[in-house]
């Protein structure tokens, strides 16, 4: 499995991977980021993060319940044909030296910088599991990542997507893909009550937003809540990635850094209402974000902007297609609470654990079969 640093936060391919360990063996490929190379603190800070996971590269890190984690060192940029050709090598000998039987391997990217290896390695299958349209995140090296994502969604032998709307961009390029949505672990998003220290001391009402804070952001969204608020938190959790500087001007914003993920529970059970106030845009149209069915399973009222990836829970929350909408039913959820209409319909959630999820996901590892939507 080629994703994202393993633990670095809880993705949804390691969310399957932590079911599928049991019954496979499972290697993961920590790589590289998809950002064009610079010297802002946060790619320099990332960059000694690399380093030091390096200084070891062959030796497999492993845990209980988790898989054989391995940091291989890569050029960090795929820009010209030379740098792609460099990190295939890099990767492909890496590869042949450290995983055991590699022709009867199954080989799963979450990203699509894989695309040179499978002309240089002989796998059992090559399957692409698309989470995100990564030619439109923002600050990432779109041209190369566009590039390299259309050769490997042209040579993959399967394709996994997390909902509808990856699936319509599959078939753009060509290619039909199977559907296996996010799932949710509801016994880890049950809280005692209790207030979280992080909380303790601001003013109510709590709005709460979790994630990664940039410009997917809708800022006019934001500023509408935060000038109809006469008191209370508009608090914003999660690591930062060039955010709007205007958001510094909002009177309500708390910001409260990088959260644990076993900590989020108790904080959204905590707040009054869960936001998700993303801008319409090329990468907010393709995300499937986790936090959706995270935040339906904390009992709490959720307001979002409209999303494609709300089409089938849209009756578990509400959606405000303009700022001053969303201004006002946050207002009115922090008064009247979760309606019982959209608590009977978040009992659906119960069908959607991440262990029937990677069920599916298994088999798809192994079949030919295109399955139905899941």
């Amino acid at each position: 499995m080629f994703a994202d640093d393993w633990g670095r936060h809880p993705s949804s391919a390691q969310h399957l991977v932590r079911h599928l360990v049991g019954d496979f063996s499972v290697s993961w490929i920590n790589t590289i980021g998809t950002r064009a190379p610079d010297f802002s603190r946060a790619t320099l800070r990332r960059g000694l993060e690399k380093l030091l996971y390096w200084r070891d590269a062959s030796a497999a890190l492993r845990l209980d319940c988790e898989p054989r984690i391995y940091s291989p060192r890569m050029y960090p940029g795929f820009r010209s044909a030379l740098q792609r050709r460099v990190n295939a090598d890099l990767l492909a000998r890496f590869l042949r030296r450290h995983i055991e039987q590699l022709g009867r391997a199954v080989i799963v990217s979450t990203v699509p910088i894989v695309a040179d290896l499978p002309e240089r390695i002989q796998a059992r299958r090559w399957i692409y599991y698309c989470v995100d349209d990564f030619s439109a995140w923002p600050g990432l090296d779109s041209q190369p990542l566009s590039s390299m994502e259309r050769k490997f969604v042209a040579r993959a032998d399967h394709i996994i997507v997390a909902g509808e709307n990856l699936a319509a961009r599959m078939r753009a390029m060509g290619r039909e893909s199977q559907v296996i949505s996010h799932g949710i672990d509801l016994e880890h998003w049950r809280s005692d009550g209790r207030l979280p220290a992080r909380l303790q001391g601001f003013e109510r009402p709590i709005v709460l937003f979790w994630g990664l804070i940039d410009r997917r952001l809708d800022l006019p969204v934001l500023r509408a809540l935060d000038q109809s608020m006469a008191a209370g938190t508009l608090a914003l959790a999660g690591p930062q990635q060039d955010p709007d500087p205007a958001l510094d001007t909002l009177s309500y914003v708390k910001r409260l850094g990088p959260v644990p993920y076993e900590e989020l529970p108790a904080l959204g059970a905590a707040a009054d209402v869960l936001i998700m106030p993303y801008a319409d845009s090329p990468v907010t149209r393709a995300m499937q974000p986790l936090k959706l069915k995270e935040y339906l399973a904390t009992g709490r009222p959720v307001v979002s902007t409209p999303l494609p990836a709300l089409t089938e829970w849209d009756d578990c929350l509400d959606v405000a297609s303009s700022p001053a909408q969303f201004a006002v039913a946050v207002r009115n959820r922090c008064s009247t609470g979760l309606p019982h209409s959209q608590a009977a319909a978040r009992e659906r959630l119960q069908r959607e654990s991440w262990k029937a999820k990677a069920e599916c996901f298994a088999n798809a590892l192994l079949t030919d079969q295109t399955q139905p939507p899941v």
